[in-house]
């Protein structure tokens, strides 16, 4: 019966005992911070840091990859690029894919999502069937829109050849961007669901409260509506214009559906060769590595300024719920 009674007792010291084992761990927390962060801390230095300042110095020398010997060569690779015809028009295909992309991504994205808002039957269905591109990995889409817009075996030209219209070679020359635009519209779900995410989070109160003032649909919408979502705007116009400017994979494979056994790095349809195509065929085709980490510092800089000027730009009108004002 004794031993039965203490048994209580037992358990308090036991836990007592324990308690003050774990407290002294209590002085180790940000080592346990340190360590649990260290393996992303160690791999953004290794494989982000890192390459961006081999890449920095690269750009400055004749470096091509192959020869023990590289000397340097000061700014002669930039002063370069602002005289290379090629990298202009590469350069302008980007920004031609940008303002026919970005806009309609933004825009296109948030209709759907006002659409797909209302209370609807199988609303579920269909944010799940136009989001559902948007999750497919970017090489097997590729691979798709490649085999649809194929010259002899696409159900593109099937299409056309029903209702009697000549088979186009879309994968050839400038029709090639007509492809690739395309593409990037057909994952225009990722958009949708960031406006609708946004659309979610505008209070009822203040609609039903404009709609007792007497204000319409368009104009609840555009007075309350778009400057509650406007972070979420920024955020996709920021996003999207990146993404348009360093696209790389979807251009390079639908650009060897005609190679014919030339080199990737040579063979790529004038109509997807944008600018990060250009850096690529520069570094693997052209092996001038040098030249090529300039273009992808000149690159870098854009895209810095860009987001800075836009993020200073839309400060005055871009409307964050828990900022000033």
């Amino acid at each position: 019966m004794a031993r039965t009674e203490s048994l209580p007792g037992q358990r308090a010291a036991h836990r007592a005992r324990s308690t003050q084992a774990r407290r002294p761990w209590r002085r180790y927390r940000p080592l346990t911070f340190w360590l649990f962060a260290a393996p992303w801390i160690l791999g953004f230095l290794l494989l982000t840091v890192g390459p961006m300042i081999f890449a920095l110095w690269m750009s400055f020398t004749n470096y091509d990859g192959i020869s023990p010997t590289t000397r340097s060569v000061g700014w002669a690779n930039y002063r370069r690029a602002f005289g290379d015809g090629q990298m202009w028009t590469s350069l302008l295909q980007t920004v031609i894919l940008m303002v026919i992309v970005v806009p309609l991504t933004v825009c296109v994205g948030l209709a759907l999502a006002v659409l797909l808002n209302a209370r609807i039957r199988l609303r579920a269905v269909y944010r799940t069937v136009i989001y559902l591109p948007a999750v497919i990995p970017v090489v097997a889409g590729s691979l798709t829109f490649r085999l649809l817009f194929d010259h002899d075996a696409g159900a593109v030209n099937g299409i056309l050849d029903l209702i009697n219209v000549t088979p186009i070679q879309w994968l050839t020359g400038s029709r090639s961007l007509v492809v690739l635009l395309a593409f990037m519209l057909w994952g225009v779900g990722a958009s949708m669901v960031i406006s609708l995410a946004g659309l979610q989070a505008v209070p009822a109160e203040l609609i039903e409260a404009a709609m007792v003032d007497g204000a319409g649909t368009w104009q609840r919408f555009m007075s309350i509506t778009v400057p509650l979502i406007s972070p979420f705007l920024l955020f996709q116009l920021v996003t999207g214009v990146i993404g348009a400017i360093q696209l790389f994979v979807p251009a390079v494979l639908l650009g060897t559906a005609n190679a014919n056994g030339v080199s990737v790095a040579v063979g790529i349809p004038e109509g997807l060769r944008v600018y990060m195509v250009y850096v690529y065929q520069t570094y693997f085709g052209l092996g001038e590595f040098g030249y090529a980490s300039a273009l992808l510092w000149l690159l870098f800089i854009v895209i810095v300024a860009f987001t800075a000027a836009v993020f200073g730009i839309t400060r005055s009108f871009v409307f964050y719920g828990g900022g000033e004002g």
